[in-house]
């Protein structure tokens, strides 16, 4: 099985269960998002996770080794069409140098690893319209020199 059908299935198992990542996240005592992640193809699972995510759903040896695969990333397309998707490509166009001066300024030379990293999706109700708050928390990785 490979991690497309993988994620048919599990996408399929949480749609046919009226589950959310959240809840599924909260049952499993795992990060939702990361949860998403693993289940999307894009990120391999823990034996014991991958173990825990399929007995959760119900779902057979086959879906828990390919959960455990190491995933290949690749998108389908140079600049997604997704509005969603977009608006995060857009953001980091139009704000990704702003975020290298500031984060060079405050760290030195180096980068933010998105391997020792978290990330948290949460709502915050505003009269003005809801607002999405996406939360990043990376490692500084320096660069060394020679």
């Amino acid at each position: 099985m490979d991690k497309q059908q993988m994620t048919d299935i599990i996408v399929t198992t949480k749609a046919e269960r009226g589950l959310t990542w959240e809840k599924m996240g909260e049952d499993l005592g795992m990060s939702p998002v990361w949860l998403a992640s693993a289940c999307l193809g894009m990120n391999g699972a823990p034996p014991e996770k991958a173990m825990a995510i399929t007995e959760y759903l119900g779902l057979d040896q086959d879906v828990a080794k390919a959960l455990e695969a190491f995933p290949t990333k690749v998108w389908d397309q140079t600049l997604p069409t997704d509005p969603l998707i977009y608006r995060f490509y857009e953001i980091a166009g139009v704000y990704g140098t702003t975020l290298k001066e500031v984060i060079q300024e405050k760290f030195g030379d180096g980068i933010m690893s998105a391997i020792d990293f978290t990330m948290e999706v949460d709502k915050q109700e505003d009269p003005k319209g809801d607002r999405v708050v996406v939360t990043m928390n990376g490692k500084f990785l320096p660069y060394k020199h020679w």
